[in-house]
């Protein structure tokens, strides 16, 4: 075996170790500071979505507000403040709470504010990528996970909360 493919080896395994596991087994703390153990979800259709208050697609807390509220009993809305994309979510936990509430009623599990890419990733984030093969390419990237704990869907910016796409996904 030569020193690349022993490398190469190596860097997979590690990769595997860091995202073992399943969705459930995730335990992260909210935008008010209390621990929510994902398993809590299971049984239950997710949508992941990294977020931020000053960005084009801030708009989008309305709709993933609005999916929340008709289909609730099928789908958790998992929001996770990101500050990666230009500097777009540049406030506290407590000023993004505010923000939310106020702006958009968000009603939605929103999570402390954390990092979706780069050197300082959120173990979800790997798990996430690992799991669909995409990252977020900017805010309001969209992952769905089935009831099973699955990756089942990636959705870019672009794609509204309601799309017909996301909605048949999670009402399954």
């Amino acid at each position: 075996m030569g020193l690349a493919s022993f490398l190469s080896n190596k860097l997979a395994g590690l990769n595997q170790k860091e995202v073992s596991g399943s969705i459930y087994d995730f335990k992260l703390k909210s935008l008010d500071g209390k621990e929510i153990d994902f398993a809590q979800y299971k049984g239950k259709n997710l949508l992941i979505v990294n977020t931020a208050s000053k960005c084009g697609f801030t708009y989008q807390y309305e709709d993933l507000e609005k999916l929340h509220e008709l289909y609730g009993d099928k789908v958790a809305v998992l929001g996770f403040p990101a500050n990666n994309f230009l500097w777009q979510e540049p406030g506290g936990n407590e000023e993004i709470a505010t923000f939310c509430q106020r702006n958009y009623g968000v009603k939605f599990q929103m999570f402390e504010k954390i990092s979706v890419k780069g050197k300082d990733k959120s173990p979800l984030y790997k798990w996430l990528e690992a799991k669909s093969g995409k990252s977020p390419s900017w805010n309001f990237c969209k992952y769905v996970i089935d009831k099973s704990g699955n990756v089942v869907g990636f959705f870019p910016p672009k794609v509204k909360p309601l799309d017909q796409e996301i909605v048949s996904k999670i009402t399954q």
